[in-house]
């Protein structure tokens, strides 16, 4: 199984920032998008993975300008989430360029709309769930639901679905280690390719979740920012 890395940058206000568990007022300001995509394209990652945070709070787009910026800085195929939650939006993000979109909120609170899209655009639109001790998140986050990560991705298995992100709350922007055992079982249910996102820290939990087989790939931010992992080191770790 191929691994994948999604390089992340995560846009509040405009900006490229990192957050703490999903905190936005734990933002760390790290500058120009663009100039951002254009690095993480001539490092040589694969993919981008773009968040638009204020979206997420807001649930509709808010940094659209940034988007197109980073859109016209990389030739690599961009994977958005935030604020999608109509098919409108979908469509008007993917006929701009986006590879995949990454429906997150809208998927728990409006999971007919999530497959009508998923069977509408095959294998460009992901599902993003975002757990706490295994049950997931939404609005940013910022609230609780009553559902399993497992239940929500079983719920998506014959809609098209091109993958899970599964990110762990707790993990996110903290480095401490990305929850490999929890990414893994649930990547072993499914037979939609899983994404791994939240902790990762270095080159060892690139490793762990290769070595783990099931996982499809993930998502690196903080680390990479705080140059604990330099891009060649990622990269050279994601690969046989």
């Amino acid at each position: 199984m191929s691994f994948t890395l999604y390089p992340a940058i995560d846009l509040k206000q405009g900006q490229a920032v990192r957050l703490k568990r999903g905190d936005m007022a734990q933002a760390t300001v790290y500058g120009d998008p663009a100039t951002q995509a254009r690095a993480f394209d001539e490092a040589g990652f694969e993919w981008l993975h773009v968040v638009d945070l204020d979206g997420a709070f807001a649930g509709r787009p808010a940094n659209a300008a940034a988007v197109a910026a980073i859109l016209s800085a990389t030739s690599r195929p961009v994977q958005l989430g935030g604020g999608i939650r109509d098919m409108a939006t979908v469509e008007a993000w993917l006929s701009r360029g986006i590879a995949r979109v990454i429906l997150g909120s809208a998927a728990v609170k409006d999971p007919d709309f999530a497959r009508a899209a998923c069977r509408a655009f095959p294998g460009q639109v992901a599902v993003g769930i975002d757990a706490r001790d295994g049950m997931v998140a939404t609005e940013g986050w910022a609230e609780t639901s009553g559902v399993s990560a497992l239940d929500l991705a079983l719920g998506f298995e014959d809609a098209g679905v091109a993958a899970i992100i599964h990110t762990d709350i707790d993990r996110d922007g903290m480095l401490g280690g990305v929850n490999v055992e929890a990414t893994a079982a649930l990547a072993r249910r499914l037979s939609t390719p899983v994404i791994a996102s939240g902790g990762v820290a270095g080159v060892q939990d690139i490793t762990a979740l290769r070595a783990a087989g099931s996982v499809a790939g993930t998502i690196i931010g903080r680390a990479l920012y705080d140059g604990r992992l330099t891009p060649a080191e990622a990269i050279a770790a994601s690969r046989p």
